[in-house]
Parts: structure tokens; sequence; C-alpha cells
């Protein structure tokens, strides 16, 4: 099916068309007959980068009335990175209707700018809840005029803790016509506000609901923990030509890790909850203009994070909510292309690799650390391919030929090639010439889980590890204390960024905790007794949301 079945304006047409766009992706060709009725509501499940701001962009254009100069449509998505690419694909896909206007509302930017373009009159506003939900108190939008709105990355911003504030969104929106859900999974949060707030929804399904994209290979390497950080070297310098995100659990490892690899010589910064919005629009932007090979992110920092070309995903530990993994994963083999995601785990997280599987429904497969030599092997070959691509057709080099052939009259091709190779590939061979290998070997991970099973104990340990974050009955190991917080799931928190906060807030490391039991209200932490007391004077009289955190032990007073 082409873009012309679908019925798109001739001027929407001629704008994708010069984009390059012929055949429509699966989610479009299905959502935009739907959409484009203008009065249904639709839940859109697809995984990021199959092409699902064409899918409610195009609709959007066609149904607005440019003549006049309010708000008719609403985007809300989790982030302000995702936010401004969706204002710049629909500026693309608006090029023959120059009337239409969209503006980009988020924080971090002066909200008086964006209130004069507001004020200028737009029809179409893509925004952050955050900062939508200060421009309706201000009374600087008018929702009552509002006919569409779209939840762009629902799973997101639920994870994010934004449900109060979409359901006071849509609650302020009496009059629109249509409501449509785009998200890359179904979890029981998205399911109860669909049902609130959704008209029998048109579900539309592209995919299995709550898999992983399968242009991705799945990759796993086993490394001890004393050999993580090289393994992620080895990997890195495996790859010549990777441009990816690796991915920690906190902010004191992603620190850690992008200066480590910095001083080392590697393009890669940080992206975490410390930077302030210019630093974080930088990073960004160098990512973006691949200044940066590498970037280094949270969970929380990468949210929404839309980056076209992205090659590689790197988990250096897997995360604690299965979900996550999907999300992580699906920055890489987007719009049609493929990609790598490859995560470094401990011999005894088998367990967590099999449910991410079976959740999933994808194969990760076992890869051998690259060996010392591989490396060098592999960074020759990648250099030998770059000389050979050289662009010398300008001729500005034919000026220093005659010195050139002078000063090498007396040395061998063959003298000329190792010496180029040499100032290369010095560093390389020096570093690796020596190097161990890391493979960890004869315990039921040297060879691949097809052909052999992990040892009953491993087994037995992996299943208590992953119960340890769930949420259920306490142990009641006399190494741990337990510790009361007075933060919920009220405050927005879901298990795994709840566990994030506090091990960002502490610098502690996630092997030190046991069980977490969330409630509305307050929450309950198993953590070892000598970490304890580091956790209660990280945390405790801090403030969250202008709330005052209390942390103590849960036995005492």
């Amino acid at each position: 099916m082409s873009f012309q079945h679908l019925g798109l304006d001739s001027q929407l047409i001629e704008a994708i068309t010069v984009l390059g766009f012929t055949t429509p992706t699966p989610i479009q060709e299905k959502a935009i007959p739907v959409l484009l009725s203008g009065t249904k509501d639709m839940i859109g499940l697809a995984q990021t980068g199959t092409g699902k701001t064409a899918a409610f962009g195009l609709p959007l254009l066609q149904l607005v009335n440019n003549t006049q100069k309010f708000p008719q449509a609403l985007v809300i998505c989790p982030t302000r990175e995702l936010c401004i690419q969706i204002v710049k694909d629909i500026d693309l896909f608006k090029k023959f209707t120059p009337n239409t206007n969209v503006l980009a509302v988020y924080g971090g930017s002066p909200i008086s700018s964006q209130i004069r373009e507001l004020k200028r009159g737009v029809q179409i506003v893509v925004a952050t809840p955050g900062r939508l939900i200060d421009l309706i108190e201000r009374k600087a939008i008018n929702l009552a005029q509002i006919h569409y709105v779209v939840l762009d990355e629902a799973d997101e911003m639920l994870n994010m803790g934004f449900q109060d504030d979409i359901e006071f969104i849509l609650k302020n929106t009496p009059n629109r016509q249509s409501t449509w859900l785009f998200s890359a999974t179904m979890p029981a949060e998205i399911r109860k506000v669909s049902k609130k707030y959704m008209d029998q929804p048109v579900e539309i399904t592209v995919g299995k609901m709550n898999t992983a994209n399968k242009s991705i290979d799945h990759q796993y390497f086993v490394a001890s923990s004393q050999h993580r950080y090289e393994t992620l070297k080895r990997i890195i310098d495996f790859n010549p030509g990777i441009y990816g995100i690796i991915f920690t659990r906190t902010k004191a490892d992603a620190q850690k890790i992008a200066g480590q690899l910095t001083r080392e010589g590697y393009d890669i910064d940080a992206l975490h909850g410390d930077l302030t919005q210019g630093q974080r629009d930088k990073v960004m932007g160098e990512f973006r203009d691949k200044t940066l090979q590498l970037l280094i992110a949270t969970d929380v920092a990468a949210r929404g994070i839309d980056v076209q070309g992205i090659t590689h995903v790197i988990n250096y530990e897997l995360p604690d909510d299965i979900e996550v993994y999907t999300h992580r994963s699906g920055r890489t083999g987007r719009a049609g292309k493929t990609g790598i995601c490859m995560s470094i785990i401990h011999s005894r997280e088998s367990g967590r690799l099999k449910q991410i599987e079976k959740m999933a429904q994808i194969s990760i497969h076992k890869m051998d650390i690259p060996a010392g030599i591989d490396v060098c092997r592999k960074q020759f070959f990648s250099f030998m391919e770059k000389l050979m691509k050289a662009d010398i057709s300008h001729g500005k080099y034919e000026t220093y030929l005659p010195m050139l052939q002078e000063k090498f009259a007396d040395v061998s091709k063959e003298e000329v090639l190792s010496r180029v190779a040499a100032m290369e590939f010095d560093r390389f061979l020096k570093y690796y010439e020596n190097s161990e290998d890391l493979n960890l070997r004869d315990r039921g991970f040297g060879r691949d889980r097809s052909t052999a099973r992990p040892r009953r104990a491993d087994n037995n340990s992996d299943r208590k590890s992953f119960r340890d974050t769930s949420g259920r009955n306490f142990s009641g190991n006399e190494n741990y204390s337990r510790l009361f917080v007075n933060l919920g799931t009220k405050d927005g928190f879901y298990k795994a960024s709840f566990l994030q906060f506090v091990l960002d807030m502490s610098d502690l490391r996630k092997d030190v905790l046991g069980r977490i039991d969330m409630k509305e209200m307050n929450s309950w932490i198993e953590i070892d007794k000598n970490s304890a007391e580091q956790m209660i004077r990280s945390i405790d009289g801090k403030k969250f949301k202008g709330r005052q955190i209390r942390m103590n032990d849960a036995n005492s007073r």
C-alpha cells in the first residue's frame, strides 16, 4: 500500500514524497485511516522507531483548521528531547501547508517566550506534562478548544510518574473528539487510563505486545565483577564503528565510567540527573552530531532519547525491571535498520536472562569476550578499510608529492605501510599484547546455554536475587537492616525507578539491597547492615518535590 491510498491530502503526500517516503510502515498503514476520521479513540502498540510520529502527525495536520489561530491538537510526551524531535518531524510534514503552526512546550526553556508564541496563534502544541500544567495554571493556554489529544510514549510517561499529570490534563480537555495513545508496552496502569478516559478505542498492535524489536540482535557476555569495566572496553574496541549508548544503573557509575573512558581517549560523555538543562542540551547536541561516539546514561536520564543511527546499546548491568530492557534495546534498530543490544552479566544472572527472553520473546545469544589479539586484528582491518576509502580525488596533495617521493626514495612500500600501521596501532598493540582471557571457563557459562545448563546452585541464588527487588515478604536475614522511608507509589515511583533513586542518592550498589516493599505512602527496604547508616545519612532530611524525606531504621521509634 502507498501513502496515496491512506486518504491523506495532496499537500501532505507531496511533503512526504520530498522526504523520500514511499511506503507506509505497518503502524502508519493501520493507524492513519482510523485517525483521519477524527472521532475514534485509538491505542497504538508499537516499538519505538517504527514511524509513530508520522502515524499521528500527518492526520493531525489534515484535521486541524489552520484558519483558526488557537490550539486544536495536543501531543503529550515524556521528555524535552522527544518534544523537540516531534516538532521537527511535523515541521517537515507541513512543508506545503505553511499556515499551520506547531509549538514545542517544555521545561528548561523560558516560559515567557512560549507564552508569546501561544498568543501569536498555533494549531498544534507538543508538550511535556510539567510545563503544560504550568501553562494551564497561568491561564496561558485554553484546553477547552482542544479536539485531539495524543499521548506518545505513554508507558514511559507512567514509568516517570506522570500519571496524575496525564489525568489532570485529560480532565481539562472536555471537548476533545478523540484520544490517541501510543505505547511500546501495555502495563496495567495504561489499561486503567484507557478505560477511564477513552471510548471503545480501536486497538492496533504492530508485532506482539511487550516484545522487543526483531531488527535487534541480542547478545550477552559473562564477566566477573572485577573484569566488568575491562569487558566493556574490549566490546567497544572490538566494534570500531560503534555509535551507541551505554546504560548504567546509577549516576555515580555513569560519571565514573565516562571519566575513565575519557581519560583513555574515548569520545564519550555522561547523561544523568545532576546535569543542568544547558549541560544536557550540550551533551545531546554533541552526540547527535557524532562528535561523541558514545553516550553513557542512566535509565531516567535517557527517557525519550530519539537519535537516529545508533548501532549498539550496551547494558553495563542488567536493569532490575524487565520492561526497562525492552526500552533500552529499542534505542537501536530503528526505522528499519538493524542494531545490536549487548549485556554484560554475572554468572548468577542466568535466571534474569531467561525471564527477559520469555517476556520479550527474543533469544539472547552468548558471546565470548574478545581476546586482545582479536581486538587488534579487528581494529587493523577497520583502519585498512578507511585508508583505502580516503578521498584523494581533489588533488590538493599533488604539490607535496615530489617532496614525499624524495623523502621515501630509499624506503620500500612495505616499510611505509608498517610505519603507518605502527603510528595507528602502537597504543592497541602495547595495551593488548599481554592481555588476559576474560572469559569465565568451566563454570557452566563457558559454553552456549543450548548445550550447557547452569549449576543448580546458581539457579537458586538467581531466583532469590531477582525476587529481592520484587516487593514480597522480607527474608528476616540477620545480615540485613530494615529501613523505613516516607516515599511510595503516590510519589510517582515504580519499583525500578525507586531502586535507582535510592542508589543514586546514597552512591551504593544494588548488591547491598535485599527486598523492597512499596506501598502508596511509604516503603520498606532491606539493606546490608554495613551500608544502612550510609543510606540513612545520604537520604534522611533531603527534599523530594518540595517534601522532606524521612528515613530511619524500621525497628526504631
